[in-house]
């Protein structure tokens, strides 16, 4: 591959000092976003593009862009080594829409190497280190302050907005990539139902759990990007018609009475809560569910109904979520072999060239870190004739009863099947932690899989996701919003999750929440 030159940006160095100058405000020049980002390392590159004069419904909003979106201005690299400097000649969709609604771009997000990894470490530019601490106590010096990661893979945008680098950020979220780092940093972060974002222009890592997700200062700025955003792209296979749009206008419009009250204070009268009884597992710090309990309480005392309910194939879905992505990402990322994408590297001397396979393992190595190599590897063994039925299809079996398991407790049918049948007691959404803890020190192992470290010990990076998981395998719109803090004092959030296409919905629930709290 060889990247087109590079126009209207700037590279940022990677910089691993500190800064205490994270004020939430919008900075108005470069020179002040390049200052907030020194010590947080969330974007990859700085746009030199003027604030558009474009009006629309997004005039003024500044927004920066994950680096596996594609910007015809600005590189998009995937924070791997095998895309150095890519340049795409095209936006994506998304891109495009709040190019044309007056959004401002301000720069590419830093991230998990294609998208991979819970903790934001699996990049080439190095580890993204949560803005919070440096707002919490800015007369700390920079070199007292504690580390702590921004979460993945999204963590680069939910850092951007949390450091007050813009107003909102897009990322993606495969199993939790927005909602975990919004919970991390204290910002609210949207996962869409799977389809009502086009992902025409995003990078694939597993595509049948893609999704474009939005990270906001507050509901109402995610609500605002959201509404440009989610309409129909022709160009994205997997969109959702206009037809099944236009089915799930009833059902959300059937919950609005109690979400849109104007009284103070709030009447949420007529709402039912669902509390995931499999939500609650060995690993949750127990002061989020102290945390929770409180959000529960004030929700009761506004009018809604509590009730538990029980997902009995959650113990099951992070299993099948790994095996699932990691054989997708083994198709998607074949195509970089450094002949179609991607990083070539000269074979090293006496090394045999007469077989292709050989160059491109060369180069393969050297562009992709060491977790994505590693889950190309777990994918392509899940795809093979010997593992095919007890892995990947096993897998797509526990997907589909984590499916049913969702319809089964909300109120209203999913506008995806022929013939659905909901319980007439079901719930409108479920609300659960977020994350099984606050944000976890990045001392541990900072360099991740492209500095020869180790992100975290054993299989706790994994586990991360435990929490967020299953809505993505349904394919739910699920909206991390921040309630309160931890024992440690960090930021704790909630999510909310909804039935498929009920997003107006989740986001309705999740104001209410962000007033009441």
């Amino acid at each position: 591959m060889r990247p087109r030159p590079i126009a209207h940006f700037r590279r940022l160095p990677h910089n691993s000092r500190k800064t205490s100058s994270s004020a939430l405000h919008t900075p108005s020049s470069n020179s002040d976003v390049e200052a907030l980002n020194a010590g947080v390392n969330a974007l990859t590159s700085v746009s030199s593009e003027r604030k558009p004069r474009r009006y629309g419904q997004l005039q003024g909003l500044s927004v920066a862009v994950k680096d596996n979106i594609c910007t015809s201005s600005l590189p998009t690299t995937c924070s791997s080594a095998m895309l150095h400097q890519y340049q795409s000649p095209f936006d994506a969709t998304v891109v495009r829409l709040l190019r044309d609604a007056g959004a401002h771009i301000v720069g590419k997000t830093n991230c998990d190497e294609f998208g991979m990894g819970s903790l934001n470490l699996n990049s080439v530019y190095g580890a993204v280190v949560n803005p919070f601490q440096a707002q919490s106590t800015p007369n700390v010096p920079p070199a007292q302050t504690e580390r702590r990661s921004a979460g993945g893979s999204s963590g680069g945008s939910a850092a951007s907005v949390a450091a007050g680098i813009c107003d909102a950020a897009l990322g993606t979220d495969t199993g939790g990539s927005v909602r975990l780092p919004a919970s991390y940093c204290g910002v609210v972060g949207l996962k869409p139902s799977y389809g009502i974002i086009s992902r025409w222009g995003v990078v694939s890592f597993a595509d049948s759990l893609d999704c474009v997700g939005i990270l906001g200062k507050s509901v109402n700025t995610v609500k605002r990007v959201f509404d440009t955003v989610a309409v129909y792209d022709h160009q994205d296979p997997t969109a959702a018609t206009p037809e099944l749009r236009e089915k799930t206008r009833p059902l959300n419009a059937s919950f609005f009475p109690a979400t849109t009250s104007t009284r103070q204070p709030r009447s949420l009268e007529g709402l039912r809560v669902g509390v995931p009884l499999e939500y609650f597992p060995s690993e949750l710090d127990p002061s989020l569910v102290n945390v929770l309990r409180a959000v529960l309480r004030r929700l009761g005392e506004a009018g809604a109904t509590l009730t538990s309910v029980t997902v009995p194939a959650t113990q099951y879905a992070l299993s099948a979520y790994y095996v699932i992505t990691s054989a997708e990402a083994s198709s998607n990322l074949a195509r970089f072999d450094s002949v179609r994408y991607g990083l070539r590297t000269a074979t090293p001397p006496g090394a045999t060239t007469s077989k292709s396979s050989d160059v491109f393992a060369y180069s393969r190595s050297a562009g992709l870190g060491k977790e994505v190599q590693k889950r190309i590897l777990l994918g392509t063994y899940a795809l093979t004739a010997d593992a095919f039925d007890n892995y990947f299809l096993q897998a797509q079996r526990v997907r589909l009863h984590v499916r049913r398991d969702f319809d089964r407790v909300f109120r209203y049918p999913c506008a995806l099947l022929a013939q659905p049948h909901p319980p007439r007691d079901g719930v409108d959404v479920l609300l659960h932690p977020s994350a099984i803890r606050t944000a976890p020190p990045l001392d541990r192992g900072e360099q991740g899989s492209h500095g020869g470290g180790k992100a975290v010990p054993g299989l706790s990076e994994y586990l991360q996701d435990i929490m967020t998981v299953p809505a993505s395998l349904a394919g739910l719109p699920a909206l991390s919003i921040p309630v309160g803090k931890g024992a440690d004092g960090w930021p704790v959030g909630v999510s909310v999750v909804g039935q498929w296409g009920c997003d107006d919905l989740v986001m309705r629930v999740g104001k209410a929440i962000e007033e009441l709290c």
